[in-house]
């Protein structure tokens, strides 16, 4: 049996193999001028620093870029993704080699290193990646055109004129005219080993009845579609969707690695132009993948608001790719942004619909930061004065008093006056725990009783803790994402004030959106300073016995994840593990844990109006999806503003007979003796 061997350029007159060299380097040039566009688009952002080590990206880099780990929960995006990518890498890691086996090693030293059984293992792996980027790019198509999901269509123009169809059919014949082009060939030579080649192997057949120079003049015109095809998309690559495949890459790679929970300070003065964004933003952009995941997860869409994280990206980018090819020069303002700024991009309408769930981060595969370059817009129409009347009412009461309820400092601590012991004032005597209240707390007569249950839990395991009483201000956390970085100032000033004349060792809330703030927002003054969800004292207070319930709840549970507590800081466990403890049987919604459903508070979202366009607000979607898990009698919360907004929901949605919202301090109240609930 003659040894297998690459026949490279088989067929082909050299005039073509000229011709092919000519039409590569052209390609590549053309490439290579489009990807400079592209980094200067970037670079033309405001400076950031990259954080994080080289192997912490490159980890970052291999999971998630190579190997699409956020699209683990979408098993065909994912086989589609996967055999994509894989599918082109591998085939072009095989031209890279066929390349260097003729080009260098033939030419120059005339050895062949393509055969034997290397190259029957190298034509098996190539046609088998081959069938692979076939079968991923007959999913694409089926879901773009057969299935047509709503979170692939979009509302915005691209800035090129090679949409997904196009890339898609260009793909698939490059994929096509290779298999053929090696079909004619094993159908002309019929070598042994044609096998090892099963895709041409099997589609030889089709040419066994055809003459050896009809063969040859076919193998001829296919090998040539084949080569313009391929540098045609290659030079297409930066002027297309298919760049994202570069632009993704880098996106994951320079990823942010501050904690998810605290807002960048890059923009403190908010964003009036493309290029007030920074570079990391700008790539973020053009990392997007048009995928949608994004737009599926996000709230305001699912009510029926303007906002698509996923519109507001694309037309970001769009405008980006427009500032760079004008032709014009811009005339910048002060910050670096045109005077028109991009209130003709993105609509206030669209900014002021984001409730800071992070929902949108947490599935986007290319790590882009949508809530981020949300509140950098935010931050200029608060300075601009395009507030809405009802925010900007409440931004007046926080300002006047220190919370968004609009009542004095004295009536802070009012909700103490139900109980019959005395809360230690951290002002004046030292306390293991600091418990930090919060607005809603304090001053929401719902909530009250929440807080006085937690007070009584704490007391009845004899917990060291006390309050700061008046005060105590709002942390900001909402404001901040609002985009009132002024009034975010003075309240943290203003309680670091308090904190620093209190004496304490552990901080405590009740209150996610406080825990966030004073946990990541606060963090670089409170010199490492631990704060704690109040779940997380009662699993402990409960592991070490000194809480223990006297009877079991005999309730089948289901709990929502409070986005500020799970997705921004990773608890999870504490409040289930507490429920579990009281004898409840805990249950699922089909959003929890990282995908919970936001209720639609955060952002600053619970002061202001609903849409004229809303189609269901997100606490009522969740209420209908707590109330449709089997069995369950109780939705319980451990967020001030999710019992306010459930309670109100399970009435409007006809719930509130089905199903109780509750907090888990007061389901823990009553597992207790009888003592203890006398109390109340």
């Amino acid at each position: 049996m003659e040894e297998p061997v690459r026949q490279t350029f088989w067929n082909v007159p050299h005039w073509a193999e000229i011709a092919q060299y000519a039409g590569g380097g052209l390609a590549v040039i053309i490439f290579l001028y489009g990807l400079w566009r592209h980094i200067k688009r970037w670079k033309s952002g405001r400076s950031e620093k990259l954080e994080g080590t080289f192997g912490h990206r490159l980890t970052l880099l291999v999971k998630y870029g190579l190997f699409q780990g956020r699209l683990s929960n979408d098993a065909q995006s994912l086989l589609m993704h996967l055999f994509i990518f894989w599918g082109m890498a591998v085939l072009a890691l095989a031209t890279a080699i066929a390349t260097v086996d003729w080009d260098v090693a033939h030419l120059l030293f005339d050895y062949q290193f393509l055969k034997g059984n290397f190259y029957l293992v190298y034509e098996l792996g190539a046609d088998l990646f081959g069938l692979f980027l076939v079968i991923g790019l007959c999913i694409a198509v089926i879901r773009r055109y057969i299935q047509r999901p709503e979170k692939l269509a979009t509302e915005n123009p691209p800035t090129f004129k090679i949409d997904s169809g196009a890339l898609l059919l260009m793909l698939l014949g490059i994929a096509i005219t290779g298999f053929i082009v090696e079909a004619l060939r094993l159908a002309s030579m019929k070598p042994d080993w044609a096998e090892w080649a099963f895709i041409g192997y099997a589609l030889s057949g089709l040419f066994g009845a055809m003459s050896i120079d009809s063969i040859e003049a076919s193998h001829f015109v296919f090998w040539s579609a084949h080569a313009v095809l391929s540098f045609v998309f290659i030079a297409a690559i930066p002027y297309s969707k298919a760049f994202h495949m570069v632009s993704s890459a880098v996106s994951v790679y320079t990823g942010n690695n501050i904690p998810p929970g605290r807002v960048s300070e890059d923009n403190e003065e908010g964003v009036v132009g493309i290029t007030d964004f920074t570079w990391r933003q700008l790539i973020q952009f053009d990392g997007c993948t048009w995928c949608g995941r994004c737009q599926d997860v996000c709230p305001a869409h699912a009510a029926g608001w303007r906002l698509s994280p996923k519109n507001v990206v694309l037309k970001l980018n769009a405008e980006s790719g427009r500032s760079a090819g004008s032709s014009k020069p811009e005339n910048k303002s002060d910050n670096g942004g045109t005077p028109e700024g991009l209130g003709d991009v993105v609509s206030a309408e669209e900014l002021w619909g984001c409730t800071t769930c992070a929902a949108c981060e947490n599935e986007c595969p290319v790590f882009i930061q949508q809530p981020r370059a949300l509140i950098d817009m935010r931050r200029h129409l608060v300075i601009e004065g395009e507030l809405g009347d009802t925010l900007g009412e409440v931004l007046m009461k926080i300002t006047r008093y220190g919370n968004s309820f609009g009542q004095s400092d004295r009536a802070r601590s009012k909700w103490t006056q139900g109980l019959d012991f005395k809360l230690k004032d951290a002002r004046k005597e030292a306390v293991e725990y600091l418990w930090f209240v919060g607005d809603y707390a304090s001053y929401d007569a719902r909530v009250q009783e929440v807080s006085r249950a937690v007070a009584r839990l704490f007391h009845a395991a004899g917990l060291d803790f006390g309050i700061l009483n008046e005060s105590e201000k709002g942390t900001g956390n909402d404001i901040r994402r609002v985009g009132e970085e002024g009034l975010f100032d003075m309240l943290r000033e203003k309680n670091l004030k308090a904190l620093s004349k209190a004496k304490y060792k552990k901080i405590v809330t009740t209150d996610p959106h406080t825990y966030n703030a004073l946990k990541n927002d606060y963090a670089r003054d409170m010199d490492g300073v631990e704060v704690v969800h109040y779940t997380e004292v009662l699993e402990q207070l409960v592991s070490e016995r000194k809480l223990e319930p006297s009877r079991p709840l005999n309730a089948k549970v289901t709990f929502h994840d409070p986005c500020y507590l799970g997705r921004y800081n990773g608890v999870y466990a504490s409040p289930r593990k507490v429920l579990r403890a009281l004898g409840a049987e805990v249950a699922e919604m089909p959003r929890t844990r990282e995908h919970s459903f936001c209720c639609g508070a955060g952002g600053g979202r619970i002061w202001m109006e609903d849409s004229p366009d809303t189609k269901e607000r997100p606490a009522d979607s969740r209420i209908r999806e707590a109330a449709a898990v089997s069995g369950v009698q109780v939705l319980a919360v451990a967020c001030p503003k999710d019992l306010v907004m459930f309670q109100d929901a399970a009435k409007t949605t006809g719930f509130e007979d089905k199903i109780a919202v509750k907090d888990i301090a007061q389901l823990f109240l009553e597992t207790l003796n009888q003592e203890v609930k006398d109390e109340q």
